[in-house]
């Protein structure tokens, strides 16, 4: 309160309320910036905001309040200029507050989190890091070994707060996006041995870093963030398959794809966020052995899973790229981002609001999913053991050449022979181009046995 005298007098314009599944996220936009603290008070509970020298103009009639703690707001001008807000609540709640500068799509806004319960950082305040900078995921008792479902982490990018892009007609990314990952989910769901959890279960904003420790506490064999972005050219379109790189990224499309994501932080706000997390963060990522081989798993997936898309939809690229995404940043568990197609695109956008496409998209990346994890079951799963005993239905497959494969490395990696490898193919020799389609022979473990 001590610099609020050099601050112009702010209208508090419009508020918005998101309920995720911990916490109620309350947004009030203003036309400039304002000094602002709070307090809670009991008996009924109430957590007051006082905000300096601002004015309150803003309809709150419509806020749909329920399913939340709220049970009201109220404003009243309090000393002169300042204000003073009331939100009214049922039950205690932990707040949290900040503001936002301006950014594309918005002014300056003062944002409210309402905690269920108090937030946990990955590490207490005065906690040292461990020993082992690897995060950890939840054990597995030994009565799952050889039960236990894989599982898929279902990412809906952005939420809340940040709508992604916003493609023609006003159609937003986070909707669209958010709807594939339910039908995918659903597909998943279905088959024997998979199960699917989605990070994002509706239209609330989650911070990058924390999708990946919602997949972690899901014990996710793989996360899969989901995604249908903008570009500078309303005329760029495809879908594609991303992976993690440390270095550069593959393509300037890549480049801006990823510049545009790793913004989400800064339009949804991340509030009171932990430097120890920060500093585990850092450490996760240095694990190189680690990534290594996750990173070799990522893109064996990925192509996969382009590869099925590539089936229903036109690709950008006939290939996984790979760019600095901070949402695949996960050391342990592998990660790819399949952008669906381009919303700026007028003609993809008005398919991406289609169900039945989709439904479409959904169907590709379970059938690639479902092939790469039939190959390469982890241990300790159904789907290990069946494949391990010979039990392992193996339905027709395809593989799409990729710089630097051999016949011989397709092979190995399939389980085939290389002799039965060129018979499906009709080759004479073992040359293969890029961009080629090979059938892929079933192997000899993955007959099933009546």
């Amino acid at each position: 309160m001590l610099f609020c005298g050099l601050l112009q007098a702010a209208e508090i314009k419009n508020v918005r309320l998101w309920r995720a599944p911990d916490n109620t996220r309350l947004v009030f936009d203003l036309t400039g910036p304002a000094d602002h603290k709070l307090f809670t008070l009991s008996n009924p509970e109430r957590l007051v905001i006082d905000i300096s020298g601002a004015s309150f103009s803003a309809s709150t009639s419509g806020l749909a309040l329920q399913d939340t703690p709220l049970t009201g707001v109220r404003s009243a001008p309090r000393d002169g200029s300042d204000l003073r807000v009331v939100l009214d609540l049922s039950r205690e709640v932990k707040p949290k507050s900040f503001s936002l500068p301006p950014n594309q799509q918005y002014g300056h806004r003062l944002v409210v989190d309402l905690y269920d319960h108090e937030p946990q950082s990955s590490l207490p305040a005065t906690a040292e890091p461990s020993a082992s900078p690897l995060p950890q995921r939840p054990t597995r008792s030994v009565a799952e070994a050889g039960q236990r479902d894989i599982v898929i982490a279902l990412d809906a990018g952005h939420g809340g707060e940040d709508p992604g892009a916003i493609g023609p007609n006003k159609t937003q990314e986070k909707h669209v996006v958010l709807a594939i990952a339910r039908e995918l989910k659903t597909m998943i769901d279905a088959e024997p041995g998979f199960k699917a959890e989605l990070v994002r279960t509706g239209d609330y904003f989650i911070p990058l870093r924390k999708r990946t420790e919602i997949a972690r506490k899901h014990s996710a064999d793989l996360f899969v963030s989901i995604h249908a972005d903008a570009f500078t050219r309303p005329s760029a379109f495809g879908a594609s398959v991303f992976a993690l790189s440390h270095g550069g990224a593959t393509s300037e499309t890549a480049r801006l794809l990823a510049d545009r994501e790793n913004r989400s932080d800064l339009i949804g706000g991340v509030g009171g966020v932990s430097l120890d997390n920060k500093d585990q963060v850092l450490a996760s990522v240095l694990l190189d052995l680690s990534m290594t081989a996750t990173l070799s798993a990522s893109l064996d997936v990925g192509q996969q899973v382009l590869s099925s898309i590539g089936r229903i939809t036109p690709l950008h690229k006939r290939r996984v790229e790979q760019a600095g995404f901070m949402v695949l940043k996960s050391p342990d568990i592998p990660s790819i981002l399949v952008e669906t197609g381009f919303i700026s695109n007028p003609g993809e956008a008005q398919k991406l609001v289609t169900r039945s496409h989709q439904q479409a998209l959904a169907r590709a990346m379970h059938s690639g999913i479902k092939a790469y994890f039939h190959r390469n079951p982890p241990p300790g799963t159904r789907i290990a053991a069946l494949k391990s005993n010979g039990q392992l239905a193996q339905g027709p497959r395809e593989h799409t050449v990729s710089r630097g494969d051999t016949l011989s490395m397709i092979a190995t990696r399939y389980e085939v022979s290389l002799a039965s490898l060129r018979q499906a193919n009709g080759l004479r020799n073992d040359q293969i181009r890029v961009g080629q389609v090979l059938k892929v022979p079933a192997g000899s473990m993955l007959v099933k046995n009546d």
